[in-house]
């Protein structure tokens, strides 16, 4: 099952999946999108790679590293993880409500759109 995270949670359900270790925040909006509202990379390793390009790119994903997904709104990092998990991924997450959510709870400058 794929854990739903709030942004505002992100930091203990990193700590609980890794706590010696990094975390991947997993972006895959679109380049523009990530032109226009990105997030800061505070303790863990931000990666953005588009949703359409995952599966050829799955290789520079380690499966024994905690990854949670993030995208617009929710919906394509839900898919995303989904499929990181039937892939062996272990340890996956969406964060829920994408940008939008992580704009209002935990960095009021990282623009809405």
């Amino acid at each position: 099952m794929i854990d739903q995270v709030q942004p505002a949670q992100l930091q203990d359900w990193m700590s609980a999946q890794a706590p010696n270790g990094i975390t991947v925040v997993l972006d895959v909006r679109e380049p523009w999108e990530v032109q226009t509202a990105s997030v800061t990379a505070k303790g863990f390793e931000l990666m953005a790679i588009p949703m359409h390009t995952i599966p050829q790119r799955l290789a520079e994903l380690n499966p024994e590293q905690p990854i949670a997904v993030l995208c617009h709104h929710g919906s394509r990092s839900m898919q995303v993880a989904a499929f990181l998990e039937q892939q062996g991924f272990g340890h996956v997450a969406n964060i829920a409500g994408g940008i939008h959510a992580w704009s209002s709870q935990v960095d009021t400058t990282v623009p809405t759109y």
